[in-house]
């Protein structure tokens, strides 16, 4: 009959037509595989491979690895970085599989006993919530349900900068906190914030942003964020750096600011949270607050597949990440069940043709992808050397999760045509049409 680990390995490769350069161990002690391979992984009983068996694809993978009953033993970037899960799982799941691979990896299944009814899943796992996608009030139940889970985790996974966004990784920067400091002067630099500038910060986080332009700029700045704790640390954070006088921080859903006009709008990393659907609203609401010449920075997330003519939304898998394609409702992916419910990752384009309808000038867009990944491999970092702590501030099942999450999302930007990061620059033009801004983008490098 063979040993369970062999079996578990042939169905794997069987159904991915590539052989996996991995130990596989069961749960009887087999063993399976190169002897010298650079990971190991570990199914601790059968319920890890019922778990695989009855979700294929990466949401039975990660189910069984963050419960714990799947092990992986060794870096598990070389796990997520193989060619062979990349190619098959991350883009194409299990289709394509021919009938032939699927019994006989059942037959093997059965053989060691392992066909058993489906298993619960992790506690961690978010369920649906309840009212209209991406009203305010969802919003603020899903909000909080990603950044209220303790200032002091966070702050061990992002460092003392806690900035929870992709960095910008220039010449000199040699950790993630130069890079973030590098990203507030970068997007600084863009808006031309100058002292006395008024700033909305949308999704203000912990404060960094609206902290670097009232203190090293002099604007004066209002951050918005639907986060409790977000808002009672970064209030602290603005006493400690002196700039109360400069700084207010609002518990307020962008859509209730009603105090514009603005002279600079920034909104990082906080347009995922939108929603193709609201994607409209998003730009028209920020263009309603924006004082005629005044500039926009929304720094997104993205992907790079445009959506095509009549679509409607629909969920995917690409590198990891959540992403709105056309069709119809499909399952939820790991991103949505355990670390972003209801995000939607959209191309470019969408975030463009929604603020250019909005009346925005869209006047530069940069990608920032292999700043992601670098970005990325530094919070991983920062969480496995400190797991232990990690294990004790959220619990052994979160800290797998934010694991398995961050390395899938650094190795998506890692390569093309998976994920992408832009930083979309759009002006409110003047009433003739001017737009305020240099013909030449020389100033905007320093």
């Amino acid at each position: 009959m063979g040993s369970v680990a062999a079996g578990i390995l042939t169905t794997f490769e069987d159904v991915l037509k590539a052989p996996l350069p991995l130990r596989l161990v069961a749960w009887d002690g087999s063993e399976a595989g190169p002897a010298d391979a650079p990971v190991r992984v570990v199914f601790r009983n059968r319920r890890a491979l019922r778990r695989i068996l009855y979700s294929p694809g990466e949401l039975g993978l990660a189910r069984a690895y963050v419960s714990g009953d799947l092990e992986v033993q060794g870096s598990v970037f070389d796990l997520l970085d193989m060619p062979q899960i990349i190619e098959r799982v991350s883009s194409h799941g299990v289709r394509g599989v021919d009938s032939r691979s699927i019994r006989r990896g059942v037959a093997r299944m059965i053989r060691h006993g392992v066909v058993g009814p489906p298993p619960r899943p992790p506690a961690t796992e978010l369920r649906r919530r309840a009212g209209g996608r991406h009203s305010e009030h969802r919003d603020a139940v899903t909000v909080s349900s990603h950044y209220d889970i303790g200032n002091e985790f966070y702050r061990l996974l992002l460092g003392p900068t806690m900035m929870y966004s992709c960095g910008y990784w220039a010449d000199g920067c040699t950790s993630v906190d130069d890079a973030q400091w590098a990203k507030c002067e970068h997007i600084s630099r863009k808006l031309d914030l100058r002292p006395g500038t008024r700033l909305l910060d949308v999704g203000c986080g912990w404060g960094a942003m609206a902290i670097h332009a009232a203190r090293e700029h002099g604007a004066r700045v209002v951050g918005v964020t639907v986060s409790h704790e977000q808002v009672d640390l970064a209030r602290r954070r603005v006493a400690e750096a002196g700039v109360e006088d400069l700084v207010e921080i609002r518990l307020q859903d962008y859509r209730e600011v009603r105090d514009g006009p603005f002279d600079a709008i920034c909104s990082i990393g906080m347009a995922e949270h939108v929603g193709l659907d609201h994607l409209p609203v998003y730009a028209e609401d920020l263009f309603g607050l924006l004082r005629d010449g005044g500039r926009l920075l929304n720094h997104q997330i993205s992907s790079v597949r445009p959506l095509p003519p009549g679509h409607s939304a629909r969920a995917r898998v690409q590198g990891g990440a959540r992403v709105v394609s056309s069709g119809r409702k499909a399952a939820r992916t790991f991103i949505d069940r355990y670390v972003f419910p209801d995000g939607e990752i959209l191309p470019l384009s969408a975030t463009v043709d929604a603020l250019e309808r909005g009346g925005f000038e869209v006047r530069d867009a940069e990608s920032l992808r292999e700043h992601y990944a670098l970005t990325l491999r530094a919070w991983v970092a920062n969480l496995t050397a400190q797991w232990d702590r990690a294990v004790t501030l959220v619990g052994a099942e979160r800290a797998r999760t934010w694991l398995m999450y961050l390395a899938a999302s650094a190795i998506g930007f890692e390569y093309p045509h998976r994920l992408g990061l832009n930083q979309t620059l759009a002006v409110r033009p003047g009433p003739g049409g001017e737009s305020g801004m240099p013909r030449t983008r020389g100033w905007m490098y320093g």
